[in-house]
């Protein structure tokens, strides 16, 4: 399973994050974005019944979506988050435990990570790729060093701050993906607005 999520997320490198959704409306807002071309959609544990909301995409998606659950900071959501169908598990922060968890689970695991030292202990614990979190204080120079010292083909995510006016940046610096929060995604929006959005995002990281 995490060889096809692997290449599902490098196919589709734009992650949308879907902090605040509700499960009454997740659906709408996921068939929107997969109109638009999105493919990969995380629902953050601080969401209002967040494993009702993944439960839900994950049956109704199936294979046509890699549904992601965030900010995961326990061992037990992890284990959660298998269980109500999440096939990425994402953290914005490096928890060992939840990262060797999420492997014996046959997830794929993107900790989050600020510094060159937890990137390397965070693939030593055997995540499948980092998020480097907050991507708008790290800036594109860390991107850019610590490409020149990861294995080139380590995946690095910049989350955190990234819009369509800074993604051709980021990975002109080396970012594989990035993932968008509220630059795409904000609870209440209009499914039109969205849309708008949605395709505004994914031209500005073709152009990159």
């Amino acid at each position: 399973m995490t060889q096809e999520t692997m290449g599902i997320l490098r196919a589709h490198p734009v992650l949308a994050i879907l902090r605040g959704v509700t499960p009454g409306e997740v659906l709408a807002v996921a068939e929107v974005l997969l109109q638009a071309g999105f493919r990969v959609i995380e629902v953050p544990l601080n969401s209002p019944s967040a494993l009702d909301s993944i439960s839900l995409l994950a049956r109704a998606m199936k294979a046509d979506v890699v549904v992601g659950a965030g900010t995961v900071l326990t061992v037990d959501q992890a284990k959660a988050c298998a269980e109500s169908g999440a096939r990425l598990i994402l953290s914005p922060n490096l928890n060992p435990a939840v990262v060797r968890q999420t492997v014996s689970l046959g997830l794929t695991s993107m900790p989050g990570v600020a510094t060159a030292s937890e990137g390397f202990a965070a693939l030593q614990a055997g995540s499948h790729a980092l998020k480097l979190f907050p991507a708008d204080v790290l800036g594109t120079a860390s991107v850019k060093a610590w490409r020149a010292v990861f294995d080139p083909a380590t995946t690095f995510y910049c989350v955190g701050g990234v819009a369509a006016d800074n993604m051709a940046a980021f990975r002109r610096a080396g970012a594989s993906g990035v993932g968008l929060g509220s630059s795409l995604y904000q609870p209440g929006i209009a499914l039109d607005e969205l849309a708008r959005r949605a395709a505004l995002m994914l031209a500005a990281w073709a152009v990159g």
